[in-house]
């Protein structure tokens, strides 16, 4: 008798186990993540991203990313998820609701809705450890890392893979169920499990999110300029903003969200149902002499726990200065 013949049916049975064990692990890890609170999940082989590599290189090479130097660091990692966590196997990706129920005052100076309640990168962190912790003691022993937006990451590459959406011609991560307005988070783990594919894009020929930037930052579909977005105007740009976008900032002082409003998927966004999300100090009813009368003291109070403390005192001033005069 041969060898293979010998040994075939014990060879098959330690595949048939294996994928069963990486069925029952990624429907641990998904039905533990709806436990957490998140909305989508999805699961992808850790991996070097072959296809991004010369895009994303080109995209730094073209200087889109401005003074955002630090996506230049750690190039390798970026694109290879096994640099930053040893015995990597398994990127699981994330999506969190952050649409609002509420409004902010429609004459006072734009916040970004991702903006609105407390900074997400503290809310998300602690439900990504307690997930991290279920599923060690529904798994076992798991070498792993969260992450959300804190590290080099491609998250929207990650979660197209994981099936959670597409990457549309804004750039962003667009869920067919939901639409745009997610935070994308992500644990990478040594566990190797049942895998989910991309879903294809639903973009088709409409431009609106193109068409509507105030600031033209689309080089093309799919290619943001990002030192041309108002988010990095208003939050990345350290400097004072350039003149050539004076009277094309619609009023944005905090990040920007006309490329997803304008969005069709997202007819379909639902109000968020966490509670840190909330605004809870009166900040979206504050008027336009509000904004513009607003001190260094009072912004340390109100945005302590904010993702707006990341533009700083003097960097909201500034940019409250522009919209109105067109000089920082």
């Amino acid at each position: 008798m041969l060898p293979f013949v010998r040994f075939a049916p014990r060879l098959f049975a330690y595949i048939f186990t294996s994928l069963l064990q990486k069925q029952k692990y990624s429907a641990i890890i998904k039905n533990e993540a709806k436990n957490a609170g998140f909305d989508f999940c999805g699961i992808s082989k850790a991996d070097f991203l072959r296809e991004e590599a010369p895009k994303l290189e080109q995209w730094l090479k073209d200087n889109r990313h401005g003074q955002m130097k630090y996506m230049e660091n750690y190039f390798d990692k970026r694109l290879d998820p096994r640099l930053l966590v040893e015995g990597a196997k398994s990127v699981i990706s994330l999506l969190y609701n952050y649409y609002p129920s509420q409004i902010q005052n429609p004459d006072a100076p734009k916040l970004s809705k991702y903006a609105y309640g407390t900074d997400y990168h503290e809310v998300i962190r602690t439900k990504l450890n307690h997930f991290l912790s279920a599923l060690r003691e529904k798994i076992g022993s798991i070498n792993g890392r969260a992450f959300v937006d804190s590290a080099p990451v491609m998250d929207k590459v990650w979660a197209q893979k994981s099936g959670l959406g597409w990457i549309g011609k804004n750039t962003n991560l667009i869920n067919k169920q939901n639409g745009s307005f997610y935070f994308i988070a992500e644990l990478i783990v040594d566990v190797e499990v049942e895998y989910d594919g991309p879903v294809k894009d639903y973009c088709g020929t409409c431009t609106r999110c193109l068409d509507a930037c105030p600031t033209n930052a689309f080089v093309s579909p799919y290619v943001i300029d990002g030192s041309k977005c108002i988010s990095y105007l208003t939050i990345e740009l350290k400097d004072e903003i350039p003149g050539e976008f004076a009277g094309k900032m619609n009023n944005w002082v905090f990040g920007c969200d006309v490329c997803q409003d304008v969005c069709p998927w997202n007819r379909f966004s639902q109000p968020h149902n966490e509670p840190e999300f909330n605004n809870k100090n009166g900040l979206l009813n504050k008027s336009d002499k509000d904004w513009a009368d607003i001190t260094e003291e009072t912004f340390s109070v109100i945005f302590k726990h904010s993702a707006i403390k990341r533009t700083k005192y003097k960097g909201l001033k500034r940019n409250i200065k522009f919209i109105k005069t067109g000089r920082s």
